[in-house]
């Protein structure tokens, strides 16, 4: 029997990069995946070659998540897993970052983390069962230069990580963060050559990690072999915050 046969996961921004390696993952290992994303033409068409479910949903809308999250469970009975996998970036230093920019990350990174989880919490509760996966980062843990709203989101999902494994273990429920290192995605990829290189040099093991590499992390913690792993965060990095 596979890891998460006919569990039914929600995977925000699900279209590409993490979350489209996770939809797969995930897809291997049985579940039926739902993509949510707001690019109509990846996700559907990644849903379609993998026989998922694609909505176009904006995580930073409360009233999108509440009608998306009912039609998912009208349909198929309940949620199982929740991967808040969805993030923008808007980069700039403290001195030059505009408020439009700082608003922009904490809405899409920190809200709709918070909003997908209230919503769909309740589902879960109401099924004495859950998985929650937040996506966080090294930044998170350590800071970054020029990324005071990307790094003030993402260690904000570790402390709402934290919180929430308290208010929901007891009901079934569990709730990790994954933090990735330097990550391959398309993002990556479109940097200078010599960027990557310098990314490269400090990592331990010597190269950027795979989409699979966080993919693989997901599907254990979405396991009931991880049913007794709960408020973590798991640092997948290669090694660059040792």
């Amino acid at each position: 029997m596979k890891r998460l046969e006919n569990k039914i996961a929600i995977i925000t921004g699900g279209a590409a990069g993490i979350g489209m390696a996770t939809a797969v993952k995930f897809i291997e290992e049985g579940a039926k995946v739902i993509i949510w994303d707001l690019n109509d033409e990846k996700g559907a068409a990644l849903a379609s070659s993998l026989g998922a479910m694609f909505m176009k949903v904006n995580t930073s809308n409360y009233a999108e998540i509440e009608a998306a999250a009912k039609a998912v469970n009208d349909k198929f009975g309940r949620i199982d897993i929740l991967v808040n996998n969805a993030g923008i970036t808007r980069d700039s230093t403290l001195r030059k970052m505009t408020v439009e920019q700082w608003q922009q990350v904490i809405d899409v990174n920190l809200s709709g983390v918070f909003y997908c989880t209230k919503i769909i919490s309740e589902y879960m509760l109401a099924n004495n069962y859950g998985r929650i996966l937040n996506a966080s980062s090294v930044v998170g843990l350590y800071g970054n230069f020029g990324q005071t709203n990307y790094v003030a989101t993402k260690a904000g999902l570790i402390g709402m990580t934290k919180t929430w494994a308290r208010e929901l273990g007891r009901k079934g429920i569990t709730v990790n963060a994954v933090a990735p290192g330097f990550i391959a995605t398309e993002m990556v990829a479109a940097m200078p050559e010599n960027v990557i290189e310098t990314m490269k040099a400090k990592v331990p093991i010597g190269r950027l990690g795979d989409p699979k590499d966080i993919a693989n992390v997901y599907a254990f913690l979405a396991s009931d072999e991880a049913s007794y792993i709960n408020g973590a965060t798991i640092s997948v990095d290669g090694g660059m915050t040792v």
